[in-house]
């Protein structure tokens, strides 16, 4: 198992064929996109723990999502209880990395409340909402920087880790080891991926919304519905196709 190293130009090419594959079908992807969300939510709902337990789940459901686009991919048949697919394939492992990731982000919200005394700590945990006067203060645009800078790593780490444990079997510290790596390795093509997905995702569909929006408000707002249902599958299918690109010898596996 060996990570490649890609050039800047298929961070596009991710998103690119993230679409094709979502059109291959696009009634099972975008399911199983919006069933993910909606078990997130629906786990954030629980007082106390809520959060935290749809915080450790993630990164299983998000290889139901995987295993999706690897069945559309490979033209396989699968219905739409492969969303719980991922609580089959090295679950503890799995479970673990979730459980990091939960940790460190926690760590990383507490260092920010170094600059703005909670503020952004108290957001993101759903204590209490931003007020402008909040928003506007020095200490809370550092808090952000501080965050953004921290949270890099973080990320880094996980971004490969749920799949190299539930479909390898890797052990959640090495997982974690491979996937740090395995993104850095590949910062340029993973710049390109969030240059494109800003200027596609956000400023392509904001312009086209204005404009029609200007001309008929109704359709405008009937138009802005429908966006989100094509660009959040489209996007998780392009996750799908940066690990199939860095990746390329990795294949699901199950518990024995």
């Amino acid at each position: 198992m060996q990570a490649r190293s890609l050039p800047f130009s298929r961070g596009y090419a991710w998103l690119k064929e993230g679409f094709a594959l979502w059109r291959k079908n696009p009634a099972l992807l975008t399911f199983v996109t919006f069933g993910y969300l909606l078990f997130l939510v629906l786990l954030s709902l629980v007082p106390v723990l809520g959060q935290i337990v749809a915080s450790v789940l993630m990164p299983v459901l998000s290889l139901g999502i995987l295993n999706a686009c690897r069945a559309v991919d490979r033209g396989e048949r699968v219905g739409p209880d492969i969303l719980l697919s991922g609580f089959r394939q090295h679950l503890r492992g799995v479970l673990v990395i979730g459980g990091v990731y939960v940790v460190t982000s926690m760590v990383v919200l507490l260092l920010t409340m170094l600059a703005d005394g909670g503020t952004l700590f108290h957001a993101m945990t759903g204590v209490a909402p931003i007020s402008p006067e909040e928003a506007q203060a020095p200490g809370f645009s550092i808090a952000l920087g501080i965050g953004l800078f921290l949270s890099t790593p973080v990320m880094m780490a996980y971004w490969f880790a749920p799949v190299l444990a539930g479909w390898q079997g890797l052990p959640a510290a090495k997982a974690l080891f491979f996937s740090f790596f395995a993104s850095l390795r590949n910062w340029k093509p993973f710049l390109g991926f969030a240059l494109s997905l800003g200027f596609f995702g956000a400023i392509v569909p904001g312009v086209i919304v204005g404009i029609v929006t200007l001309a008929s408000p109704m359709l405008g707002s009937l138009l802005s519905i429908p966006l989100p249902l094509i660009l959040l599958p489209v996007i998780f299918a392009s996750f799908y196709v940066n690990i199939r690109d860095v990746f390329p010898d990795l294949e699901p596996g199950r518990n024995g």
